[in-house]
């Protein structure tokens, strides 16, 4: 075995640089996409032009980078994108949310679950129950209300109304004007603040607080929730499990490629 270190070719410091340049050029052309032109990707990465030349040579001699015959104009190449592809299919958002969902149920002592939307409404499809003796039972699998439960609401923030049209229609219904208005007014609280807050609305005597998570592109990939009951998830405590939720959507999303709303 060949001891790398006394390799006199390329110090190990340089080689390293050099590395973190061309990830930086990667990303750039990411960002630049579809194509862009030599001088645009050098003003990009702050770079001269001639060694961002020299870089991409070899990012195209090695298939992460492609020229455009036609236009002199760089994009990414097919090497790249099986490295994106391989990425993306681990960005389940099952996956990504249980760890943390699993650490937010052990910080709160409250049951927390993930919901994502299915073929008639927002779906349970993961649930961390609370230790405690007493625990409110959500089954994976429950469809909840759109307009009645903290969930839903959530998801019909961020969802696009043809998305939910149907079943906001059939919800609709039922309520009356003075409702409805309450109602806009609190999905444009959840756009703003990426967070809300539900005291006893689809079932007395519990409180449920949600946040969306989001992928790539800014999709909406499902809403988790916090649930306790009235007398024990108390106004205190479920605005601490605010703050603490939406922080734990925001590192999810981060992972999936999303980003929260500012808030």
């Amino acid at each position: 075995m060949t001891d790398d270190s006394a390799s006199p070719a390329i110090p190990r410091q340089q080689k390293v640089q050099s590395a973190e340049v061309g990830v930086g050029i990667l990303k750039a052309l990411a960002e630049l996409a579809p194509a862009t032109s030599l001088s645009k990707l050098a003003e990009h990465v702050a770079m001269p032009a001639s060694k961002v030349h020299r870089y991409l040579q070899a990012l195209v001699d090695s298939g992460f980078a492609e020229q455009d015959p036609v236009t002199n104009h760089y994009r990414l190449g097919r090497s790249a994108l099986q490295v994106g592809l391989a990425a993306l299919s681990q960005l389940d958002v099952l996956k990504t949310s249980a760890p943390a969902l699993i650490e937010l149920r052990d910080e709160l002592n409250e049951t927390c679950f993930l919901a994502v939307w299915g073929n008639k409404g927002p779906t349970v499809v993961y649930v961390e129950q609370s230790l405690g003796a007493v625990t409110l039972v959500t089954k994976i699998g429950s469809v909840l209300p759109l307009l009645s439960s903290s969930t839903g609401l959530v998801f019909d923030a961020f969802l696009s109304t043809a998305e939910t049209a149907a079943l906001r229609e059939a919800e609709s219904a039922s309520l009356n004007a003075k409702q409805l208005k309450e109602i806009d007014r609190h999905l444009k609280e959840i756009r703003s603040t990426g967070v809300h807050q539900i005291h006893g609305l689809l079932m007395e005597g519990v409180n449920a607080v949600s946040s969306p998570v989001f992928s790539m592109g800014n999709k909406l990939a499902g809403v988790i929730t916090v649930v306790g009951s009235a007398s024990v998830f108390t106004d205190q405590r479920q605005t601490a499990a605010a703050g603490k939720l939406r922080q734990t959507a925001q590192i999810i999303s981060e992972r999936m490629g999303g980003e929260m709303p500012k808030g």
